[in-house]
C-alpha cells in the first residue's frame, strides 16, 4: 500500500504534507504554478499505477469468469480484447487530460507486480482459485489506496489552480507577466 510519510522526501509526501498548501496567498506565483506542476506529475504518476492495477484486475476477472462459464479460450489469446474493453468503456474518474508523462514507470510497474509476491500473472491459467481470488483482492485494495491518494492530489492541484486563477482574476497577476516569466526561462 501507498502511504504519505510526514517529512519524508518523496514527492506524494511533500504535496500531500500538511504545509503544502500553508500560507498560499504569501507565496509568489511561481512558487505556485512549481507546486502546481509537481502536484500535477504525482497525479500523473498515480494515475498510471492506477491504469496498471485496472489491467491487472480485468486479467484477473476474466480468468475467474473464464473459468466459472467452462470457457476453452486462453487468457493470452483474448488478451488484447480483456484490456480493450476497459480502454474503450465509459471513463470514471476527474476526467482530467493530462500532458504529462508518468516519471516513475518501472518503479510502478514493480509494484504492482510485488504485490502478490511471486506467483504474478505471467500464466493465470495455473493459479489455484483460492490464489486468483486473494490476487484479485490485493490489486482491488491497492487500486482503492491509490485512487484515494490520487484523488488527495487532485484536491491539491484544484486549490493551487484556484490561488493562481484568483491572482489573475483580481489583478495581482497579468497574462504579460506570465509571458515576461516564459520568455525569461527561455532565454536561459
Amino acid at each position: 500500500m501507498i502511504e504519505v510519510r510526514p517529512g519524508g522526501r518523496r514527492r506524494i509526501d511533500r504535496v500531500l504534507g500538511p504545509g503544502y498548501l500553508t500560507g498560499l496567498g504569501d507565496l509568489p506565483l511561481p512558487v505556485l504554478r512549481e507546486r502546481r506542476d509537481e502536484a500535477a506529475q504525482e497525479e500523473t504518476d498515480l494515475s498510471y499505477l492506477r491504469r496498471l492495477l485496472h489491467a491487472r484486475i480485468d486479467i484477473v476477472r476474466a480468468e475467474q469468469e473464464r473459468r466459472s462459464s467452462g470457457g476453452e479460450a486462453s487468457i493470452v489469446d483474448r488478451l488484447a480484447s480483456i484490456l480493450a474493453d476497459n480502454a474503450l468503456g465509459p471513463a470514471a474518474g476527474s476526467g482530467r487530460h493530462q500532458q504529462l508523462e508518468p516519471s516513475r514507470a518501472g518503479e510502478h510497474r514493480r509494484h504492482a507486480e510485488a504485490l502478490i509476491g511471486d506467483t504474478g500473472l505471467t500464466d493465470v491459467g495455473s493459479l489455484s482459485d483460492d490464489k486468483l481470488a486473494a490476487a484479485l483482492d490485493t490489486y482491488a485494495a491497492e487500486e482503492a489506496s491509490v485512487s484515494s491518494f490520487r484523488r488527495q492530489v487532485q484536491t491539491v492541484m484544484d486549490t493551487l489552480n484556484a490561488e493562481i486563477a484568483g491572482r489573475y482574476s483580481s489583478g495581482a497577476a497579468t497574462v504579460d507577466q506570465l509571458l515576461d516569466s516564459e520568455l525569461g526561462r527561455a532565454e536561459e
